[in-house]
């Protein structure tokens, strides 16, 4: 692209991220307002027209405490559903690297944020990309999930029913100008932080910090990207999540990834620097022609040149040909096209969901009022406290000062003058403010369905434990909406997560499970085994899996309650009879699944208990010099 075309999509983009930002504005205000609520923020609004109070002398965070109250720190479990039956194997390998990737990517770290950030704001975002830089010795490439905060989106204009339903979405990233040089390529230290809130509220501007833009557009049926800080275009993409590689300027060969020696002429009868002498040739220099000049190049087929193991079918495999110089021209066996994900990487959460607005419903905003009221009541407590105590009158000529000091002389003027002194204690009357301030309080829980039970702390309407836990799940149950709303999230993230592996995993991978016995075990995700030919004899991937969470309510999240229920199945005889080795073995090895401490390891010892038994058992063991077969 030349220059000025590229000035001009520099240009066009600049303006419509000019008109979201506008257009965003005041969302970004309220969440400014929101995160300072929550912060304890001190100013007041007024309650009456007399208030001349701006600001608050002690805050009583109930937005906070309510907010932390419904923190759910359970990380939702992928179940992926097959629309055939024969997939189901491969249903159970997904959900298997799912959750294996869990693990790997830290979620309990982002789950802890983004539940904080979704009921203050009504919504976040995780943005899902494949990141080549991270690489290792078997493997190229993962998947990295970053959480966001909605300050940072950027959504367009009039399009309130999702992202999806987008033509484009942008982001603002804040980044060191050091990490885009290492990522990018490119100095960007004449530019300068343009937007520093996204760091936070009240963010300010840092020299070595940029903002970096990034829009994501649809391309027709694929997704465009162009990234670009302040006027400098590090990215522009019309397909980001086709694969891309590099291909020879001059001759169209892909770019040699390994050291090789070439001792046959090129293209040209030239040797390649070196060749001649059976030294390895540099990487970076074409097998076919000698070039060293590369380009970037979208590849929409992968093309097979030798046998490739593909299921249970063996592709490629064809003889290769040689030119007139000797030299191996290659001949694709097979044209298998690249998978391609073709949707945008963000996922919104919705705390709950609100007709006519992106985000969700903010809880702050829900108790805005009642935390406003909570705060003057506070100040009005405080000073009236402050005002009451102990008051002194003396005779105006009388110059006497009031300390304690014992037998202290009083000289009077006159005998009048005695009547004069009095000691008077002053009470400040808060008991109407307290009743109130309880009022509001209760409002703020009652408007966001929290109760006493739902918090854990003492509730006097439920008298016996039946109740307790009657109550305790009626005031989860208002929870549902929010619960409902994470887990369509967590089930878009799953499926993202699969596409990426499925479009850039060319290794396969191995995974880790344990079955239902508690044995561990281990399988390779391999995104060949998604592959298979049509009716018409061509290959597509299998991608036709159903994506939800594997959501057992609130008594799955509840570990200790989960215990106690599976302990009062085995003394009930549901597992088999309590006392047999093999009733117990199951039963810990249930144990070990709810990582119950120390489980695995009375597993075991059960295990060893029940050999040793069927040793003893055995005659054929019996005999001397007899080892027991493993």
């Amino acid at each position: 692209m030349s220059k000025k075309s590229d000035r001009q999509k520099l240009d066009y983009w600049q303006g419509r991220v000019t008109r979201a930002k506008s257009d965003w504005a005041t969302e970004t205000e309220a969440m400014d307002r929101r995160e300072k609520q929550y912060s304890g923020d001190r100013k007041l609004r007024k309650l009456i027209d007399t208030d001349k109070t701006e600001k608050s002398q002690h805050v009583y965070n109930i937005t906070a405490e309510n907010i932390e109250s419904i923190v759910d720190s359970n990380i939702p479990k992928p179940k992926v559903t097959p629309r055939r039956k024969k997939d189901e194997p491969l249903a159970r390998i997904i959900e298997h690297m799912l959750m294996n990737e869990m693990d790997r990517l830290r979620m309990e770290e982002i789950n802890d944020l983004q539940e904080r950030t979704c009921p203050i704001q009504g919504g976040t975002l995780f943005l899902v990309e494949w990141d080549n830089g991270e690489a290792g010795s078997d493997r190229h490439g993962e998947v990295q999930v970053t959480a966001c905060h909605p300050k940072m989106l950027l959504p367009q204009p009039g399009v309130y029913s999702g992202i999806e339903d987008m033509d484009y979405v942008g982001l603002l990233i804040p980044d060191t100008k050091g990490n885009v040089k290492r990522t990018y390529g490119i100095d960007v230290t004449m530019e300068s932080e343009s937007d520093p809130a996204v760091k936070g509220v009240d963010g300010e501007t840092a020299e070595d910090m940029v903002t970096r833009t990034v829009i994501y557009y649809r391309n027709g049926e694929s997704i465009g990207k162009f990234h670009y800080v302040g006027d400098t275009v590090l990215e522009d993409l019309d397909d980001c999540q086709a694969r891309r590689k590099r291909r020879c300027a001059r001759c169209g060969a892909l770019e040699n990834t390994e050291d090789l020696i070439l001792s046959r002429p090129t293209m040209d009868g030239t040797y390649p620097e070196g060749a001649e002498t059976g030294r390895k040739a540099e990487k970076g220099t074409c097998p076919y022609c000698g070039g060293t000049k590369w380009e970037d190049s979208k590849e929409d087929y992968m093309e097979l040149f030798s046998p490739v193991q593909i299921g249970d079918m063996m592709v490629g495999g064809q003889q290769a040909e040689l030119d007139e110089y000797g030299n191996v021209v290659a001949v694709a066996t097979e044209r298998i096209p690249y998978y391609n994900p073709k949707v945008f990487p963000i996922v919104l959460q919705k705390n709950v969901s609100k007709f006519g607005q992106l985000l969700g419903d903010s809880d702050v905003d829900k108790i805005a009022d009642q935390q406003n009221t909570v705060n003057r009541l506070e100040q009005k407590i405080i000073t009236k406290l402050l005002k009451a105590g102990s008051r002194v009158t003396l005779p105006p000529e009388t110059k006497i000062t009031v300390d304690p000091k014992d037998q202290e002389i009083w000289r009077m003027t006159s005998l009048q003058a005695k009547q004069y002194i009095g000691v008077y204690n002053l009470q400040g009357d808060i008991s109407q403010d307290m009743v109130y301030l309880a009022q509001a309080y209760q409002e703020s829980r009652n408007i966001l369905g929290i109760t006493d039970s739902y918090q854990g702390r003492q509730d006097t309407t439920a008298t016996s434990g039946k109740a307790k836990q009657f109550s305790a799940q009626q005031s989860a149950g208002r929870m549902e909406s929010k619960r409902v709303l994470k887990n369509a999230a967590y089930a878009k993230l799953f499926e993202l997560i699969f596409k990426l592996k499925l479009a850039y995993c060319d290794e396969p991978r191995p995974v880790f499970y344990k079955d239902g016995h508690g044995e561990e075990q281990y399988e390779e995700f391999n995104r060949f085994d998604f592959l298979e030919k049509d009716e018409s004899g061509q290959w597509r991937w299998i991608t036709d899996f159903i994506f939800s969470v594997d959501d057992s309510g609130g008594l799955g999240a509840n570990r200790s309650a989960l215990w106690q229920e599976l302990t009062g199945q085995l003394q009930a005889g549901a597992l088999g009879k309590p006392a047999e080795l093999d009733t117990l073995i199951d039963y810990w090895a249930a144990m070990e699944q709810l990582h119950y401490p120390t489980a695995g390891q009375i597993r075991k010892k059960l295990i060893e208990r029940r050999e040793l038994q069927q040793a003893a058992q055995d005659p054929m063991l019996q005999q001397p010099g007899a080892v027991p077969m493993v």
